[in-house]
């Protein structure tokens, strides 16, 4: 754990920077390590300043928050924070942009003075930069012409990672009626990848749980609609669960499945600390489809989900943990690891390819038509 964490503040507004800035500081274990006002002036500090963590505004003059995060991540890789305002629905999708590019995190922007949500928010970026500094990022290559952003990749895999294990046929022969993916820091960008590689007509529904900060959940969903073949939206308690949808657990709440199949959603204790938890998705599910779900546990801080992942695959149902190499955070896939809970362990690309080939094996319509 670093003893010392160096900050590099990228905003805008002279008078936001200096609350940043104080607000930074005001943590024992924080260093302010330089305050700039606009892209390039960033992409230059980070060569001259090398902090540990960068905060990044998304609206800067010239080079905005998003070009010079991907400017970052392929020159000087360095975990970055986007401070967004979680009102603003042309923020929030250029702060997923930016996710893509490389951020590790988006939390929503502190509000000084009296606001309610002030000293919550405050807390949420302190620690969030404090966690970001133990994470170790990579060199994403860049872009060739034509070609986006989430086509880039990390330093040690120029191409197309190999797996080592290929899931059986076999393992689609009860059916797969539910994909229940969880996630945490990091996982975004693979939960897009998955969601982009499943074709209309995907004979399951999807279910998915990102720990990510209130206020997000919808542009998240508006996100991954934009690259998905599928319908996403944000789950609302009690619809029908239905094949080829995509379900996000909504802001501060539970996402469950009860008998029909139907989404449940509840205020519920945290679990693990979360709300909504990867654990409480995966145990609703285990009682209601069994073996016919498919687990999948990305990348994330902590353990949630893990011992669920265990108690899927006990059940018969197929499991995917994240690799290391691929995950900027391995601790919740590297605890199902551990537990024996993961029946595969593969990168992003190759558990959605798995998934399509054991959705389509265990289709009945498809076995039929064949």
């Amino acid at each position: 754990m670093k003893s010392t964490i160096r900050v590099l503040i990228v905003d805008d507004s002279p008078v936001y920077l200096e609350f940043l800035t104080h607000l930074l500081a005001s943590d024992p274990r924080i260093e302010i390590a330089g305050a700039v006002r606009d892209g390039a002036a960033a992409f230059q500090a980070v060569a001259d300043l090398r902090p540990d963590v960068i905060t990044m505004d998304i609206n800067l003059p010239g080079m905005n928050g998003y070009d010079v995060t991907r400017r970052i991540m392929e020159s000087a890789p360095t975990p970055i924070v986007v401070v967004s305002a979680a009102d603003d629905a042309g923020e929030v999708e250029m702060s997923f942009r930016a996710m893509e590019s490389g951020a590790v995190a988006v939390v929503p922007k502190p509000r000084g003075g009296d606001s309610p949500d002030s000293a919550a928010r405050s807390q949420e970026l302190i620690l969030t930069v404090k966690l970001m500094a133990e994470v170790k990022v990579v060199r994403r290559w860049a872009r060739k012409s034509g070609s986006s952003a989430a086509a880039t990749g990390p330093e040690t895999a120029p191409g197309p990672r190999v797996t080592h294990q290929r899931p059986r046929l076999s393992d689609a022969s009860a059916g797969c009626e539910a994909i229940l993916i969880g996630a945490s820091t990091g996982g975004p960008l693979p939960v897009r990848t998955i969601l982009s590689a499943l074709p209309s007509g995907f004979p399951a529904a999807v279910l998915v749980v990102q720990h990510i900060a209130v206020g997000f959940a919808a542009g998240f969903a508006e996100w991954l609609a934009g690259a998905s073949r599928l319908p996403v939206r944000i789950a609302v308690d009690g619809e029908l669960v239905v094949p080829g949808h995509v379900y996000i657990a909504p802001d501060h709440a539970h996402m469950g499945v009860r008998e029909g199949p139907c989404i449940k959603i509840d205020n519920g204790d945290p679990e693990n600390g979360l709300r909504p938890s990867v654990s409480h998705l995966f145990r609703s599910a285990a009682r209601v489809y069994g073996k016919r779900a498919v687990g999948i546990l990305l990348s994330g801080m902590g353990r949630d989900g893990a011992e669920e992942l265990k108690g899927l695959r006990d059940l018969g149902a197929v499991t995917f943990a994240q690799d290391q190499q691929s995950c900027v955070v391995f601790g919740m896939p590297g605890e199902a690891v551990r537990l024996d809970g993961a029946s595969y362990t593969m990168p992003p690309e190759a558990i959605a390819a798995a998934v399509v080939s054991l959705a389509a094996a265990g289709d009945p319509n498809r076995r039929t038509a064949s």
